[in-house]
């Protein structure tokens, strides 16, 4: 049994907000996906990603900022882990 995996960073921790950026790796080898191959992101939302029958299984952590950082650039905070087998 080979996995696909899918990366989605959401705008929000909802699953049905916009994708502002992803990651694909395929484990079957059929696909060679790579940084910037694409303009447009596979899913417009994690929720149209399950719907297609990619399966969560790790969501990121909801950590509030420290007190003074709310407005802070950082990393992006809203990672969806799906699988494909």
């Amino acid at each position: 049994m080979k996995q696909q995996v899918l990366v989605l960073y959401l705008a929000t921790s909802a699953l049905d907000s916009d994708v502002v950026g992803w990651s694909r790796y395929d484990g079957t080898g059929r696909t060679h996906p790579t940084t910037g191959d694409a303009d447009e992101p596979p899913y417009k939302t994690g929720l149209a990603a399950l719907q297609d029958g990619w399966r969560l299984f790790q969501a990121s952590q909801l950590i509030p900022p420290h007190p003074g950082h709310e407005y802070d650039t950082s990393f992006l905070k809203h990672e969806f882990f799906f699988e494909k087998l």
